[in-house]
C-alpha cells in the first residue's frame, strides 16, 4: 500500500499559519514579480480567480471581494515544507518527497493497523506540529494513491482521507476521474483518448493492453497497470542526482546596463555553485542566458545564450563566476531592456571529494594544491552563511543592484529570519 500526503493550497496555508485572520478569507499568492496567481485558497477559487491568471486583469475582482494578496515567500514555504516532511518521516521509514507539498509513504507491513485511522492520525499530527492541513489518499499503487488523494480533496464528506480498499472502491473512484487528470497522462495523450471516446480513468483502465502499449507506449502501459492495482512504480527512497541545475529570475524593471545584468548573473551563478556543493556535484559546463520580454515590440526582442566548457569540473563560486562573466560578455547586446536572465550548470560529475573530480588530461598532480585550497575556501563560505544567514559572506560581484524582483506584498520570514520571529507578550 502507498499513501500520498498532499498539503492543501500549500502556499496559502503557510501564510495562514502565521496570520489566522486570513482563515475563511480569499487569499492568493503571486508568482515572481507579482505577476500571476500561483496559489489560491478555496474561497479565491470560488470567486473565479484562475490558476496562472495575470493579477492585473483581476484587480476589480480582488478589490470587490477583499482578497488578501501576497508575494511568493519561497524561503518560508521551503522551511514549512521541511517541517511537514520531518513529521511524516515519523510515520513510515519508506518516504519519497515528490514535491514541495507532496510526499509518498510506503505502507507495506502496516497490515496490523487500521490504515484509515492511521491516516487520520497523520493529518492531526501534521496540523498540530505545523499548522498545515493535508489530504491523504491510500491505494495499492502510487497512481491509485494519487487518485484517492484527489477524492479526499474534492469530497468534503471524506474529511481529508480516502482509502481504496477493494476493487469496487477503485472502480468507483476511477469512474469519476477525467482521463486528463490521471497521473502520467499528459495533455496530448488526453486529447488523443477523448477523440476515441475514452473519457474517464475507468475507460482507460479497461482498454486492451496491446492497444495501450502501441499508442501510448511504455508510459501508458505502466499507468494502465497501476490503475488496475498492479504496482509498477516503486518509491524513490534516494533521489537521483540532478543532471542540470538552473537559477533564473525575471526582473522587476527592465535592465539595460551591462553592469546591472552582470550583478544579476553573478548572483545566479553563486546560487548555482552553492546548489552544486549541496548536491555533492561539480559542473563541467556553464550556460548563461538573458532575454527581453516576449511582449516587447519585435525590433526590441532578443534572446541571447552562451555555453562555456570548463577545463575541469568545478563547484567553486570563483571559477564559475569567471566562466559566467565570459559568457555574458559574449551574449550581451546594447540597446535592449532585459527582463530575465539565468545560469544553468550542466555536465555533472560526482564532486564529493577532489579525488572524484574529472581533471585535465595534461594535469600532472591528480589533486593539486589549488583545488584543495578552493574546496577549503568554499567550505568556509558555506559554513559562515549557514551560521549567520544566506548572503552574509559573498563575492563583491554578487550584489543585488538594479535587477531586484518586484515583491511588494511579501510576508515576513517568520521561520528563517531572527528579525521576523513573532513576539508573544503575556
Amino acid at each position: 500500500m502507498f499513501a500520498l500526503v498532499d498539503c492543501n493550497n500549500f502556499y496559502v496555508s503557510c501564510e495562514r499559519v502565521f496570520n489566522p485572520a486570513l482563515c475563511e478569507r480569499p487569499v492568493v499568492v503571486l508568482s515572481n514579480n507579482d505577476g500571476c496567481f500561483i496559489a489560491r485558497s478555496e474561497e479565491a477559487k470560488a470567486i473565479g480567480l484562475g490558476m496562472g491568471a495575470p493579477a492585473f486583469k483581476s484587480e476589480q475582482l480582488l478589490r470587490r471581494h477583499k482578497v488578501a494578496v501576497y508575494s511568493a515567500n519561497f524561503a518560508l514555504y521551503g522551511d514549512m515544507s521541511a517541517r511537514v516532511m520531518n513529521t511524516l518521516a515519523g510515520y513510515s521509514s519508506d518516504i519519497e518527497i515528490y514535491s514541495i507539498d507532496e510526499c509518498f509513504l510506503g505502507l507495506d507491513g502496516f497490515g496490523r493497523f487500521d490504515l484509515d485511522e492511521y491516516a487520520r492520525d497523520i493529518r492531526r499530527t501534521v496540523r498540530r506540529n505545523t499548522g498545515i492541513p493535508v489530504s491523504i489518499g491510500i491505494g495499492p499503487t502510487k497512481t491509485l494513491a494519487k487518485a484517492a488523494n484527489r477524492m479526499a480533496k474534492k469530497n468534503p464528506a471524506l474529511q481529508g482521507v480516502a482509502f481504496l480498499r477493494s476493487e469496487a472502491d477503485m472502480h468507483a473512484a476511477l469512474k469519476n476521474i477525467a482521463v486528463e487528470d490521471v497521473w502520467g497522462i499528459g495533455r496530448r495523450y488526453a486529447a488523443f483518448l477523448h477523440q476515441r471516446d475514452i473519457h474517464t480513468a475507468l475507460d482507460f483502465s479497461r482498454l486492451p493492453g496491446p492497444w495501450v502499449r502501441k499508442h501510448l507506449h511504455v508510459t501508458g502501459a505502466r499507468v494502465q497497470e497501476e490503475l488496475n492495482g498492479r504496482s509498477c512504480l516503486a518509491l524513490e527512497l534516494v533521489r537521483p542526482a540532478k543532471q542540470t541545475i538552473c537559477t533564473s529570475r525575471s526582473f522587476g524593471d527592465a535592465v539595460t546596463e551591462y553592469e546591472g545584468l552582470q550583478h544579476a548573473v553573478a548572483h545566479f551563478t553563486s546560487k548555482c555553485a552553492f546548489k552544486l556543493r549541496r548536491e555533492g556535484s561539480k559542473a563541467s559546463m556553464l550556460t548563461v542566458f538573458a532575454c527581453t520580454s516576449p511582449f516587447a515590440p519585435k525590433t526590441g526582442r532578443y534572446w541571447g545564450t552562451r555555453t562555456i566548457a570548463l577545463p575541469e569540473a568545478s563547484n567553486d563560486t570563483i571559477v564559475l563566476l569567471a566562466a559566467a562573466e565570459r559568457a555574458l560578455a559574449a551574449l550581451f547586446r546594447e540597446g535592449y531592456g532585459y527582463k530575465k536572465a539565468g545560469v544553468i550548470a550542466g555536465g555533472m560529475v560526482p564532486g564529493g571529494s577532489p579525488e572524484q573530480t574529472a581533471l585535465s588530461l595534461f594535469q600532472e598532480d591528480p589533486v593539486p594544491e589549488k583545488q584543495l585550497r578552493s574546496g577549503m575556501v568554499m567550505e568556509a563560505l558555506d559554513r559562515l552563511n549557514a551560521r549567520y544567514g544566506p548572503g552574509t559572506l559573498r563575492l563583491a560581484s554578487d550584489l543585488r543592484s538594479g535587477w531586484k524582483q518586484r515583491q511588494g506584498r511579501l510576508s515576513p520570514h517568520y521561520t528563517t529570519s531572527w528579525n521576523d520571529i513573532i513576539e508573544v507578550r503575556a
